[in-house]
């Protein structure tokens, strides 16, 4: 039988069809309350009621995974880059109280290929049951002519609930409170123009020796670390109250593009500044990596990538012991990273201390 005039023009429905089938049972992997319906319709359904909020705000974020995926399609491994994408997502509406609910992606490529397009999408569902939501649709957009071959794009739009009471903004931070870090794995999703910069400069391939690595495995395997999913061990910190009835928490702040230097003040109130004390952690090895190979600044450090550093918390000094107890049980790595202090005129809102000695 002829092909259809479509498929002649490059767009192939009965892949795209084939596809929905294959992903199915990723899908369903991530159910949970409130899901009130399956892929396939125009629609996504979902019942916040029946998650047992009571006086809930919405919170929700989108965001992709940046050229980190160009690695992903050099390298031809596509299984981790969908929970980069959930990720850059669900850990943004964490650090604002919110409990994720659900997801929906966007994967976009010029033809349409079963087995990476389903690799990625698994990598989605396999995020989404790290953060306890429900992926409960998305759009796969076939554009022949807008991507080269064996491109792709892939993004992600997620909403999340928090009580009203709950949410949080960081205007209680105040002088006093400490701030604590938990660790990255690595450069998780941002910085990655320069990463691929540094290791064209440097003369290296996807397929060399990770150099800040003492085991072997390969450069492009050791970039596709993804990014870390903060969101089940914070929810569990933040179902606890101080003494006042708010949470332990004060405010956070998700280190992704612009560093430390850069994220950590968009939860500050005018009158304070936070400062960071780069010694109190030990620098990871890649981005001790980059910054030799690559001649980079203190500035460009703190400012492009997270340095060791995922996500920061601001709490009162008293519970900061309760937090970090929580937060390790339950697998992270976290340290007192630094302390707000009243602004001082003229002062800039963060303070990067001891960074040369540190990061050499």
């Amino acid at each position: 039988m002829k092909d259809s005039a479509y498929k002649e023009a490059g767009v192939d429905i009965e892949a795209a069809a084939g596809l929905i089938d294959r992903i199915k049972p990723h899908v369903a992997k991530t159910a949970r309350t409130g899901v009130m319906s399956g892929i396939g319709g125009f629609g996504a359904l979902f019942d916040l009621k029946q998650t047992g909020f009571t006086d809930p705000v919405l919170v929700s974020s989108t965001d992709g995974v940046g050229t980190k995926i160009k690695i992903a399609i050099e390298t031809e491994l596509h299984d981790t880059i969908g929970i980069d994408a959930v990720a850059m997502c669900v850990n943004d509406i964490v650090v604002q109280g919110a409990e994720p609910l659900f997801f929906l992606d966007y994967f976009a490529t010029g033809k349409l290929d079963n087995d990476t397009a389903e690799a990625v999408i698994a990598g989605v569902a396999e995020g989404c049951i790290q953060a306890g939501c429900a992926l409960i649709g998305g759009e796969t957009a076939e554009m022949p002519g807008l991507y080269a071959p064996g491109d792709y794009d892939l993004a992600g739009f997620t909403v999340g609930a928090v009580e009203r009471s709950r949410v949080l903004t960081g205007e209680r931070i105040k002088p006093g409170d400490v701030i604590l870090g938990l660790a990255s794995s690595g450069f998780h999703s941002n910085g990655f123009s320069l990463v691929r910069h540094v290791l064209s400069k440097a003369g290296l391939t996807y397929d060399s020796p990770a150099p800040f690595l003492k085991e072997k495995t390969k450069l492009g395997t050791a970039l596709l670390v993804p990014t870390r999913i903060y969101v089940k061990p914070l929810l569990a910190v933040l179902k606890e109250s101080d003494q006042a009835g708010y949470p332990l928490i004060k405010g956070m702040a998700h280190i992704t593009g612009g560093g430390l230097i850069e994220n950590i003040p968009r939860i500050l109130p005018d009158s304070v500044t936070a400062h960071i004390d780069a010694a109190t952690w030990d620098l990871p090895p890649a981005f001790r990596w980059i910054k030799e190979a690559g001649g980079l600044g203190l500035h460009d450090m703190a400012t492009t990538l997270n340095c060791g550093i995922g996500l920061a918390a601001v709490c009162a000094p008293e519970y900061a012991g309760r937090i970090q107890e929580i937060l390790s049980e339950a697998g992270e790595t976290v340290c007192q990273i630094g302390t707000v202090q009243a602004r001082g005129a003229g002062e800039e809102p963060i303070v990067l201390h001891n960074a040369e000695r540190a990061w050499g």
